[in-house]
């Protein structure tokens, strides 16, 4: 993802759901999104889920109950969530968190089909759909 614009919205407000398992942030330009965390999951911008490049990616499953356990301020530009399972590498910028918002529909398909593909459940453990690409867990 590109870095922030002068155009790039902004977050007004941002409110963890533990109860709905989802991230509410409001933007600058009036759109509001709640994430879920199992999308935020499953998505991760860290290296341990993207990997080192194309190809590399690294399926997440078994992530439908993870909790949001923090989320710290990086700078003025991101947050850096701590999810339930040890996951903490992530930094989400803004304009990632509204690309993850705004694309909600259609990533959810592409994490399907991708799933479908490996011929595994979203419920599946990580233990038995393979370990990390490069070995940082």
């Amino acid at each position: 993802m590109a870095g922030l614009t002068a155009q790039s919205p902004l977050p007004t407000d941002i409110v963890v759901h533990q109860q709905s398992h989802a991230l509410e942030v409001a933007f600058s330009d009036g759109q509001r999104f709640r994430i879920p965390f199992e999308l935020m999951r499953v998505y991760s911008p860290s290296a341990e889920v993207q990997g080192h490049g194309p190809g590399q990616e690294v399926l997440q499953t078994g992530k439908r109950e993870v909790d949001l356990l923090a989320l710290d301020p990086v700078g003025n530009y991101a947050v850096q969530p701590r999810f339930s399972d040890g996951h903490d590498s992530g930094i989400f910028s803004w304009d990632y968190l509204y690309f993850l918002g705004s694309q909600q529909d259609e990533l959810w398909q592409k994490y399907e089909a991708r799933l479908q593909q490996a011929g595994i459940d979203r419920d599946t453990p990580m233990s038995s759909a393979g370990g990390s690409a490069c070995g940082h867990h």
